[in-house]
């Protein structure tokens, strides 16, 4: 039978699993635990890869993920391939670890990342490992609700942005740690053979016009692309600045504040483009000079709170 093609497309979201081959242990000690999340700091970086919530188990693993180079086949061939070797050269063995292919469910993030947040943070407690959740140090949960310091590389403020404007941290937590179920998540992931897809008919709609499966080049090309002209507008209006300001470089890496370095991040996460077509747009005499500035407000931005809920917004702004 032949494998089922993998829907991808800039910023599209997945939850990813994927499990030992005949339900072995893929950690078996703490060390291979941070080994492999170091896997996924190094997929941000290197891939570009946003990555949203995590559980790791004795013989699987849950990721959240968004993909806004609509690269997910490069970003999990990396962190399963590169964990294998590490696995078998501590474990003294050889040959595949997982299952096989991981599964990768293309969500409607909108829609589900909440729920599907807590559904993959609730896994310890599902599987009867603890009693109290926040004491699972290997899930991104500890960090979402401040008992835990945050990794530079996952992002929380998409879901607790969506959560509350105030006392969101403690408001996750109740959300989380609540008896109720979300049913519409609970049942979709309790089917034998579940969808590929987590969304509803509005949202397949868009990914398969006349219904006819998409590839990923053809997906590509039917999604829109923004262009910096876009992305400057966007910025402006929310950050309440003149767009001229935004392609005037000034002095200093935040000589016009947040704004220009904030488009040019922008321009390369939801645009698309090259660093060597940023560098033209913001007038700047190498490549290399538009990746510092999108280095330097990726910088700033993990630090800031207040800026990474802008640029999550600017984001929905732009994003269908």
């Amino acid at each position: 039978m032949a494998r089922a093609l993998r829907i991808e497309y800039p910023g599209a979201w997945y939850h990813v699993m994927n499990r030992g081959q005949s339900r072995r242990t893929i950690f078996s000690d703490d060390d291979q635990r941070r080994c492999f999340l170091s896997l996924l700091g190094d997929a941000s970086e290197r891939f570009d890869a946003d990555w949203h919530a995590y559980c790791l188990m004795g013989n699987h693993y849950h990721l959240l993920l968004r993909t806004p180079a609509g690269n997910l086949q490069r970003i999990m061939r990396h962190i399963n391939g590169v964990y294998t070797q590490h696995y078998n050269r501590t474990e003294g063995r050889d040959g595949p670890l997982f299952r096989g292919r991981y599964k990768a469910v293309l969500v409607d993030a909108e829609a589900y990342w909440i729920q599907l947040s807590r559904y993959i943070h609730r896994n310890p407690l599902q599987a009867g490992l603890v009693r109290t959740l926040a004491r699972y140090r290997w899930s991104s949960y500890p960090a979402y609700i401040g008992e835990a310091k945050r990794p530079e590389w996952l992002n929380c403020a998409y879901v607790l942005g969506a959560i509350a404007r105030r006392n969101a941290r403690a408001r996750y937590r109740a959300y989380v740690e609540s008896d109720s179920e979300d049913e519409e998540v609970a049942g979709f992931y309790a089917q034998r053979r579940h969808s590929a897809i987590l969304g509803g008919e509005r949202f397949r709609g868009r990914l398969r016009p006349k219904g006819k499966a998409i590839d990923v080049p053809e997906l590509r090309t039917a999604r829109p692309r923004y262009s910096a002209q876009d992305i400057a507008v966007a910025v402006a209006k929310r950050l309440g600045v003149e767009e001229g300001e935004i392609w005037i470089s000034k002095r200093g890496p935040w000589g016009s504040g947040p704004a220009r370095g904030m488009t040019m991040y922008l321009c390369q996460y939801l645009g698309d483009m090259k660093l060597a077509e940023i560098a033209e747009c913001f007038g700047l005499s190498h490549y290399a000079s538009a990746g510092a500035s999108i280095r330097q407000f990726k910088a700033r931005m993990n630090q800031d709170r207040r800026l990474q809920k802008l640029v999550n917004t600017i984001k929905l702004d732009l994003t269908p």
